[in-house]
């Protein structure tokens, strides 16, 4: 997986590391635009929208064969739903509402064959491999993986260490608008209580030596250290865009083209 081995790299040296998820509308030309604008990888969700299934596995083909990091978003974080995922052929998976190390356990059953897991691949995701032996398998798809465990509530919160320590995470990550709410401050995106959690989980990810994956104002991370960052929903960060360069012309000025301040997934 030439890809996960780009994206590993830069995550791992703590390179400047930009992407993009897509929840509200996906088009296959999305990627194109996303590698010409020089970002560093793209996250399909399929969380909160249901992708029709051939499309999904069509963008991870067109990232497999440009070497552009295409990562999936299952519904939830289940072995069925994380090896359909993995069918499909993307590099890597944003793994959603993960509470303990044994969520991640089920999940690895759904990435590993035997004797490691309970996987049976099949599907697009075999267009990875040059044969079908296990080693083959194990070297090129299992050892590959990126796997970004998302902490989005109070339990995982409180596991963030053991999380960190699974061998399956790549890097931390979080959905601070689902911890927020669970945190009882639902979208105070400055609360000292989000802002807490937000360096509980860092400090647990540096401890295992791992990066982690934040989502917001790429100017206020970057400022704050981090370098793993997504940038915006395209939709999202589309609408505030033209929101300012409308205001900006009804105000006889130019504006220039910000972030969103919608809440982040």
């Amino acid at each position: 997986m030439r890809s996960a081995q780009i994206l590993r790299e830069k995550i791992t040296s703590g390179q400047l590391t930009l992407g993009i998820i897509v929840t509200m509308h996906f088009w296959l030309e999305l990627i194109e635009i996303a590698r010409n604008a020089g970002l560093d990888y793209l996250i399909i969700d399929t969380e909160h929208t249901s992708w029709d299934d051939e499309r999904v596995a069509q963008a991870c083909a067109i990232g497999r064969m440009i070497d552009f990091p295409i990562l999936i978003r299952p519904s939830e974080t289940r072995a069925r739903l994380v090896r359909m995922a993995a069918d499909k052929g993307p590099c890597g998976f944003l793994l959603p509402f993960v509470e303990s190390a044994a969520v991640l356990d089920d999940a690895r059953n759904g990435l590993y064959m035997p004797p490691r897991g309970r996987r049976r691949p099949g599907g697009p995701g075999n267009r990875w491999l040059t044969d079908y032996n296990y080693a083959t398998w194990r070297a090129t798809q299992e050892d590959q993986w990126i796997v970004l465990p998302q902490i989005e509530s109070a339990r995982g919160l409180e596991n963030a260490d053991a999380i960190a320590r699974h061998e399956l995470a790549t890097a931390m990550a979080i959905g601070p608008y689902d911890l927020s709410a669970n945190l009882g401050v639902c979208w105070e995106p400055n609360h000292p209580k989000l802002q807490e959690a937000i360096e509980r989980i860092r400090a647990a990810g540096r401890a295992a030596g791992k990066n982690m994956w934040m989502i917001g104002d790429p100017r206020a991370l970057a400022e704050r250290g981090f370098t793993f960052m997504c940038v915006a929903e395209p939709s999202m960060l589309l609408e505030a865009s033209l929101r300012d360069l409308t205001k900006g012309l009804r105000a006889g000025k130019a504006a220039p083209a910000t972030a969103s301040d919608q809440p982040l997934p």
